[in-house]
């Protein structure tokens, strides 16, 4: 079983690196080039040391003088080595980090492209800052393996040509280096099977650490609010620890194989310089190639080193390679919006026999629940029309809002919209930090003219024409500088310039005063034609906006209980009566938001 997983394990490194190189092989293949060329220039030097001093230095010392042309030839070979070793050194090391950082950039670009591609319902089951992780931090560190495999495949070469020529040298002296060169490299492999567990754990346990503190900065004014900063010290000093404290357990066995690759070619160059004198005192090597010998050896050290180093890289490559792969290898969903039929003339929204559940479309929750969230809707709504989803928390009005957006796609049943086009708008508008036309636009291609009818029917113009810039007053992050009811106005205005069929308000004028929020949904029935207006879908809790609809759709337990005009349900439907009723003295009470609550307190 041991040796399963020993192979299991090459064949994941060996795909790994396969994978990042064969993403840009060119200037890898430049880079190994270089490697080549340096290896092969690092062994003629020890060559060309060895003919200097038996040739140059020991004739001088013999016979007292030396021909100027073997002096020339010994700096000229000395010289040109040099110089095509360092022409060997920054084709490599040019090469393999342009590659590195193209890598890098096709690892992010994959991820950013899988996380564009998936639907929103892909998106919840995650969170957003381990996904940034992914897509940056995991990316880097992905690469980090790859600047070192040209230097490390140039090592390579190096041994087997050096103990080539060591053995031709002298037998004994390249037995030292046949023994010697694998012990050091397997002390790399062992590190690397020891640790690879260590990093995996912390490339985790940062992703984690990444999602905390996304979250936390995302909710920074809720954390300040209630005074949460030490509850939020603690929790992210906590998953900061697990981080430290799984790459310390890592970089502590990295310093003990550290410690033992310094000490082996140490130990090693004492017992070559024993052998080569009594070598040389036996006439079996000459001076020179003894002190080859040594100079080879000591080149040898630091490149040695770079395969542990680039072994000791592989574990926290593959652990952030592994997380992101879990990404671009998950199949993208379907977009809930192919599953939007076209809805029969005259009509603006149609639901038939429509059954979901959140967690009947998410696996990762397990599994399907007892009791969907909608189950078996039939609605009909008429184009052009303001139909408002009234009913206690957890009736099923935010999820029909999202089926008919098409954000989720039903688990039976059919969605139908006028032309397809409809448009959501959050209870909580989220403004980016740029200018209002931007946020308005978002990216649709239109002139100010539209933009300022979008937020004169939003009720929005009167207070952005206040200010000094206009269109062009920079939001803050967030729209901070804004209120929440201006907030609400904007991301209304920035689904009506897009002309939507169908639009859709989850409880968005729920910020806005009565006399506002009745000018907004009359200037949504301005348009004189009524196949050209916007049918409004409201998500409504305030009896106000509910009163401004032309129609009702009573929701109960994910059921549809009754349909009609508001006065008519007042009268004709009890449960609808004192809901309402919930939902005003919840208002006039102002204790909590949750219309159960309000409910039964209105009964006591």
């Amino acid at each position: 079983m041991r040796d399963v997983g020993r192979f299991a394990r090459a064949r994941r490194n060996t795909r790994l690196i396969r994978s990042m190189l064969s993403l840009h092989p060119r200037p890898f293949a430049v880079s190994f080039a270089g490697a080549a060329v340096f290896a092969l220039a690092t062994v003629a030097s020890s060559f060309a040391l060895e003919w200097v001093i038996d040739e140059v230095i020991v004739v001088r010392f013999e016979e007292g003088e030396v021909a100027v042309g073997t002096v020339l030839a010994g700096v000229s070979l000395i010289i040109g080595i040099g110089v095509i070793r360092a022409i060997g050194v920054v084709f490599r090391r040019a090469a393999a980090s342009t590659g590195m950082w193209l890598v890098a950039e096709t690892f992010t670009n994959q991820v950013v492209d899988r996380l564009v591609a998936q639907p929103a319902s892909w998106h919840r089951r995650r969170a957003d800052g381990d996904l940034v992780a992914r897509g940056g931090v995991d990316a880097e560190t992905a690469v980090s393996v790859i600047a070192p495999i040209p230097f490390a495949s140039s090592t390579v070469l190096m041994l087997v040509v050096s103990t080539i020529w060591l053995f031709l040298i002298d037998v004994p002296i390249g037995l030292v280096a046949v023994v010697v060169f694998p012990i050091i490299v397997a002390t790399s492999v062992v590190y690397e099977r020891t640790v690879s567990q260590h990093f995996a754990t912390a490339q985790e346990r940062l992703g984690d650490f990444s999602a905390a503190v996304h979250e936390s900065f995302e909710g920074v004014q809720l954390v300040k609010a209630y005074g949460a900063v030490d509850r939020e010290t603690v929790r992210l000093s906590g998953l900061a620890g697990q981080v430290r404290d799984a790459r310390i357990r890592a970089l502590s066995m990295r310093t003990w194989f550290e410690s033992v690759q310094e000490v082996i070619p140490a130990l090693t160059n004492v017992g070559l310089v024993v052998l080569g004198a009594l070598r040389v005192d036996a006439g079996a090597v000459t001076v020179g190639e003894f002190s080859s010998v040594i100079f080879l050896f000591s080149l040898l050290v630091f490149p040695i080193r770079l395969i542990g180093y680039a072994l000791s890289e592989l574990p926290r490559s593959r652990a952030a390679w592994d997380r992101i792969q879990n990404i671009v290898d998950d199949p993208v969903g379907a977009d809930p919006r192919t599953s939007l039929q076209p809805a029969p003339a005259g009509v603006g929204v149609r639901l038939t026999g429509v059954t979901f559940s959140h967690r009947a479309g998410d696996e990762h929750l397990g599994g399907a629940p007892t009791v969907a969230d909608v189950d078996a809707i039939d609605v009909a709504i008429p184009h052009g029309s303001v139909t408002a989803l009234v009913g206690a928390t957890g009736s099923g009005k935010t999820t029909i809002a999202e089926l008919v957006a098409g954000i989720v796609a039903p688990s039976a049943g059919t969605v139908a919209t006028a032309d397809g086009r409809a448009a959501l708008v959050f209870q909580e508008p989220f403004l980016l930090a740029g200018t209002l036309r931007d946020n308005v636009a978002f990216g649709a291609r239109v002139d100010d003219a539209r933009i300022r009818t979008a937020l004169h029917r939003a009720a929005a113009l009167d207070f952005v024409d206040a200010l000094d810039d206009g269109l062009d007053t920079i939001v803050g992050e967030r729209g901070v500088s804004l209120s929440g009811g201006q907030r609400q106005r904007v991301a209304l205005a920035r689904a009506l310039v897009r002309e939507p069929s169908v639009l859709i308000l989850d409880d968005t004028t729920s910020a806005l005063d009565p006399s506002t929020e009745a000018t907004v949904l009359s200037r949504l029935r301005e348009v004189e034609e009524v196949g050209h207006r916007p049918t409004v879908l409201l998500v409504a809790s305030r009896p106000s906006t509910i009163a401004l609809a032309d129609e009702v759709v009573f929701l109960e337990r994910g059921n549809v209980r009754a349909t009609g005009r508001h006065s008519d349900l007042l009268t004709t439907d009890d449960a609808y009566r004192e809901l309402v009723e919930a939902f005003e003295a919840d208002r006039s009470t102002g204790v909590g938001d949750d219309p159960e609550s309000a409910l039964q307190r209105s009964a006591t």
